[in-house]
This record gives structure tokens, C-alpha cells and sequence, in this order.
């Protein structure tokens, strides 16, 4: 007998974390849409290169870098992209020799697309303005000490709110709800 219930409190946990898993998996992909934790937004980039553009959406693949592992007993959120951690937990950054040299590509990439009249003047033109501005980005973190440091804002995508906590309430309770709703019905 004891076996019994047992068995059925394990489906009854199972039940409840494959909900929790799926619940949260979703409101953790929304917050992408969302551009914010929940209700609590995103800080705005400062970065002149993508100014009006998704906030951590570039390529896609911090999104869907999120990945959860389930045991019988707990879910586990997490990415194993090594920058998620900065970008969720915000900090600082030192700049390498490495950085730099990314740096200066990029400020050449930028520089190299200027579109220019024939006399050799810079066009004054909306695209030639963005890129002149995006330049002079690159050209600022390039010309960082090595050793310098970058802070990176904290736009938390994954964790603990009290958003979360209602979820799972809500699924605990509308779980056992059903559950015993169903044995009582069946007696």
C-alpha cells in the first residue's frame, strides 16, 4: 500500500516539473520579446551599432542557448555560452590584446564603407553618419589600455522573481489540485 503512494506522489512530482519545465521555459524565451526580466526592463545599449535593435538578440543564440536539465527532483536553467553569465549577472570585463585587435577590425569595417563624393569628402548622407558614429565606437574601445575595464549592465534573462515563484506555485497547487480531485472522484 505504501508502495502505491509513493509511486503516485513520484508521477505527481514528475507532472509537476515537466509543467514547471515548459512554463518556464517559455516566459524565459519571452523575455527576449519582452526586452526586460518580467516586468523589469532591459537597460538600453549605449553602443552606437545596433542603437534601435534588439536588446542581446543579435544572432539568436543566447536565446536559444537556454537549455534545461531535469532529475527527479529539481529543473536546472542555464547556457553554456560563456558570455550569458555576464550579460545575465552584469559586471566588468578587461579588455585584451585580443579585444583591441577586434576592436580596430571593426573600426576598419566601419570606416571602410563610407560612401564618399568624388572629390573624396565624406557624404553627409544618413548611412555615412551612422557609420561615422559607429566608427568612433570602435575607435574608443580600440584605444583602451590593455587592462581596462568594460561594465557590462546586467540584463538578467534567467532566475529567480517573484514571477517565478508564482508560476510554480500556481502549477504546484493546480497539480495537487487535480490530483486529488481525481482520487476523491474515483472513491
Amino acid at each position: 500500500m505504501a508502495s502505491d503512494i509513493e509511486t503516485e506522489m513520484q508521477r505527481v512530482i514528475r507532472n509537476i516539473l515537466k509543467d514547471i519545465k515548459v512554463e518556464l521555459t517559455d516566459e524565459f524565451d519571452k523575455n527576449f520579446e519582452r526586452q526586460g526580466f518580467f516586468s523589469e526592463k532591459w537597460q538600453r545599449r549605449k553602443s552606437p551599432t545596433r542603437a534601435g535593435g534588439a536588446i542581446l538578440v543579435d544572432t539568436g543564440k543566447l536565446r536559444r542557448s537556454i537549455k534545461s536539465t531535469s532529475t527527479n527532483e529539481s529543473i536546472v536553467f542555464s547556457s553554456d555560452l560563456p558570455y550569458a553569465s555576464i550579460h545575465n549577472e552584469g559586471g566588468e570585463i578587461k579588455v585584451t590584446r585580443r579585444m583591441k585587435a577586434y576592436f580596430w577590425h571593426k573600426y576598419y569595417e566601419a570606416t571602410g564603407s563610407f560612401g564618399r563624393k568624388k572629390n573624396g569628402e565624406l557624404r553627409k548622407d544618413k548611412r555615412t553618419v551612422q557609420l561615422s558614429t559607429e566608427a568612433a565606437f570602435w575607435k574608443c574601445l580600440a584605444l583602451m589600455k590593455e587592462g581596462g575595464s568594460i561594465k557590462i549592465a546586467k540584463r538578467q534573462f534567467l532566475g529567480a522573481s517573484p514571477e517565478v515563484e508564482r508560476a510554480v506555485r500556481e502549477i504546484i497547487e493546480e497539480n495537487l489540485t487535480d490530483y486529488f480531485e481525481h482520487e476523491y472522484k474515483l472513491k
